[in-house]
């Protein structure tokens, strides 16, 4: 019995060593499991995090997609910014607000090629803002057609974008000293009479250049006018730069036409209201694409009958009293 019991003990140490060692491995597969989790959980977050971010009207309107298309005919800018897919309307349980007295300004660029384009917008019945090219084939044709219907005009001035994207004839270059800045400006200006406001085409590169603005606005201040800052670039300082100088500023919210297929161009018309119901304004930029004409022709009629009100972008300037 004697000689048994030492054995007895080894078994049981044996078996106390096993079973240290089977409860050890399940503690590290405990925490393995547990950290994967975690990890797994953690990265989840982040994405519905950034969804969110990239569905918000703020940040949607600055969201920069390479899958759409710009078109030659519009804001062909390589540095413009387009909605994303992902920023488009989508259904939400939160009533974003009320449409009782909601404003939404739609400009319309690149005009200056077709006063047939004038015509079909001017059917629409609604309050838009034109931005027309100063040296365009039908320039001096469409400026009187929009005259005759009392429609607010922009001069559309075109500026150097990045890449070497070509902004036509009469361009701002990046380069030119202040003197020859504020003569093109003058010149496009007097190419575009009656125009109330100014809007940049393209401009990727030049709207990113404070000393280069700082010369436009001093034309724009001179004439008391205004500046839209289209937000062809995350890096403007336009309308920045225009507000501290005292000159009446606004910068569009959503691109309409970045992609031309017609489901996301209707999509881009849904979020811009969306946008509007949440702030209370909204200023959208769109073209005379053939799509985007007939998407006008069906939504903005519903727009109308939902209670949304269309007015001029000079409706929704920010008016600084005096330069800071």
């Amino acid at each position: 019995m004697l000689r048994r019991r030492p054995a007895t003990r080894r078994s049981a140490d044996s078996g106390s060593k096993g079973s240290g060692a089977r409860g050890f491995l399940l503690f590290l597969l405990g925490v393995l499991v547990g950290g994967a989790g975690f990890y797994f959980g953690c990265r989840h977050s982040g994405d519905e995090s950034r969804l969110e971010s990239a569905t918000s009207p703020k940040v949607a309107a600055r969201a920069v997609s390479p899958r759409h298309r710009a078109s030659r005919q519009g804001h062909s800018d390589p540095a413009s910014i387009h909605p994303s897919a992902a920023g488009a309307a989508k259904p939400s349980g939160d009533d974003p607000g009320p449409v009782e007295g909601v404003r939404v300004a739609i400009v319309i660029d690149d005009l200056g090629r077709s006063v047939e384009d004038v015509e079909t917008l001017a059917r629409l019945g609604v309050a838009m803002t034109y931005a027309v090219l100063p040296f365009e084939t039908a320039t001096p044709e469409v400026i009187a057609a929009l005259h005759r219907h009392g429609a607010e005009v922009l001069c559309h001035l075109p500026m150097e974008a990045k890449n070497g994207a070509d902004p036509g004839p009469g361009a701002l270059r990046f380069g030119m000293d202040q003197d020859e800045i504020k003569q093109a400006t003058a010149a496009a200006l007097a190419a575009v009479p009656g125009a109330v406001g100014v809007n940049n085409h393209m401009g990727s590169r030049l709207s990113a250049d404070e000393r280069s603005m700082r010369a436009i606005l001093a034309v724009l201040a001179s004439r008391r006018l205004f500046f839209l800052d289209s937000r062809t670039s995350p890096e403007s300082v336009g309308y920045r730069l225009a507000t501290s100088l005292g000159v009446p500023a606004a910068e569009r919210q959503v691109f309409l036409d970045g992609d031309l297929r017609p489901e996301m161009i209707r999509q881009q018309f849904a979020r811009m209201l969306q946008v509007a119901r949440t702030r209370g304004s909204v200023i959208a930029i769109g073209h005379p694409h053939p799509a985007t004409l007939e998407t006008l022709a069906v939504e903005v009629p519903r727009a109308l009958a939902e209670g949304y009100r269309f007015v001029p972008v000079s409706d929704l300037l920010d008016r600084p009293s005096a330069a800071r």
